[in-house]
């Protein structure tokens, strides 16, 4: 089934699109939220309702963040193909594992995992990511530890999608037609 893979900064609209795209395929739709509640966090509560409050309410709402829920390995595994998943989003599941202490290779291994599950779903999945590694480079070690993984999740995703999207102030950008993966010959 394709993949398509959106990228881009904060604020830019990656969701919007994301959703867009869903709600044109229609059919079943399986919201995979990945970013861990934080009840004591009035802005991210915020945040979290208004995503929800855009959503149609027939579809389904995975959480993958919550003690007891499936992975998201496990849901990517586990779906229909006749499902639309919106993965939103990979920085959020990766942000959610980040703990202290946590050990970067097995973060980086469970990342792989991740990836492959999602490469190889059978459903259409739209899974979303945030483009992290535009600025300076964190000063604290978890930062940087963050955003390599993230990137290198997310090259991944992005040269096994069928379609790659970077979405800036509101444009989706087509990154099939302005450019191929410098992998890919």
């Amino acid at each position: 089934m394709p993949l398509i893979f959106i990228t881009g900064p904060v604020r830019s609209g990656k969701s919007r699109f994301a959703e867009r795209l869903a709600r044109d395929r229609g059919g079943d739709v399986v919201f995979v939220a990945t970013s861990q509640p934080d009840p004591n966090d009035a802005e991210w509560t915020e945040r979290i309702a208004r995503h929800a409050a855009r959503r149609p309410a027939h579809w389904r709402l995975v959480e993958t963040a919550r003690d007891g829920a499936p992975s998201l390995a496990e849901v990517a595994r586990d779906a229909d193909a006749a499902q639309t998943l919106i993965v939103d989003s990979v920085g959020t599941w990766l942000a959610a594992r980040m703990a202290p202490g946590v050990d970067p290779a097995a973060l980086e291994a469970e990342a792989q995992i991740v990836v492959d599950a999602l490469l190889a779903t059978r459903a259409h999945a739209i899974v979303v990511g945030e483009e992290a590694g535009w600025g300076i480079v964190p000063e604290y070690p978890a930062g940087r530890v963050f955003r390599d993984l993230l990137g290198r999740a997310q090259q991944r995703l992005a040269t096994g999608s069928n379609a790659t999207y970077l979405v800036v102030a509101g444009f989706a950008l087509d990154l099939n037609v302005a450019g191929r993966p410098i992998d890919r010959a």
